[in-house]
């Protein structure tokens, strides 16, 4: 069954330095999505209108916004959904990062701080991670120790989700310390007590109030705050001992 919904886009002008309200009409059905909506608003009734999309199945990230006031994947929320929550249909920018125009933020903070944990194997022999023709085998134990945390699409809800990435600008925040913790239990990985040294301060893993709101809205199942509180446990380890625990 096809239906008229209305959508308030709650989008930042960049000309006018402030936020503004517009309401569309668009035709929905069981299986529209948001994301679907934006689309068919640019298309036909406001080419202005700005957002990120690309693969449109939830796999890159890259439609990340607050829908209805919760971070969401515009791709993967369903219009029939939130009409069921018995809320107006409410689209917004993501807070934690700087805006752009309408919908759109910049990663540029985000992504320094994802490469900040060094998002890699660190390898005694670097040419290592470059030579295909030496196998690093792994047996189940080893890959499900890290595999829960290497579905991580780096959307960024997570840190838009987090009231301490919000009101600190120096925390490093839940997606950068969850792929840190992902590679830290790789068994692959050789830099053990260098992570453990460098995640040890308050804008890391201690900055982390463990409020788990990261966890609750990561489209992927991911738990970063989980990976948070076990690296955590890790340097507790590490620093009353002296050994690497792993």
């Amino acid at each position: 069954m096809v239906s008229k919904v209305s959508i308030e886009v709650r989008g930042f002008d960049i000309s006018a330095v402030s936020f503004k309200s517009r309401s569309y009409a668009v035709q929905s059905t069981e299986f529209t999505t948001v994301l679907d909506a934006l689309l068919s608003i640019k298309e036909t009734i406001d080419a202005k209108v700005s957002f990120r999309y690309s693969c449109r199945m939830g796999i890159c990230g890259s439609c990340a916004m607050v829908i209805n006031g919760k971070p969401r994947l515009a791709c993967e929320t369903k219009i029939s959904e939130l009409k069921r929550e018995g809320k107006t249909l409410v689209v917004e920018p993501m807070m934690g990062r700087p805006l752009l125009k309408d919908l759109v933020t910049d990663f540029d903070d985000f992504f320094e701080k994802h490469r900040s944990v060094t998002p890699w194997p660190i390898r005694a022999n670097d040419s290592d991670r470059f030579d295909d023709k030496k196998a690093l085998p792994q047996n189940d134990y080893e890959r499900d120790s890290f595999l829960p945390f290497a579905e991580c699409i780096k959307c960024g809800l997570c840190l838009d989700a987090c009231p301490v990435a919000n009101t600190n600008k120096e925390f490093t925040g839940p997606q950068a310390l969850a792929q840190a913790y992902r590679y830290y239990a790789d068994s692959k990985d050789q830099g053990a007590r260098k992570r453990l040294e460098y995640l040890d301060s308050m804008e890391n893993v201690w900055g982390c109030e463990f409020a788990g709101a990261c966890s609750v809205v990561c489209p992927k199942n991911v738990d970063p705050a989980l990976a948070i509180q076990l690296l955590k446990a890790e340097i507790a380890k590490y620093r009353l001992t002296g050994k690497v625990p792993k």
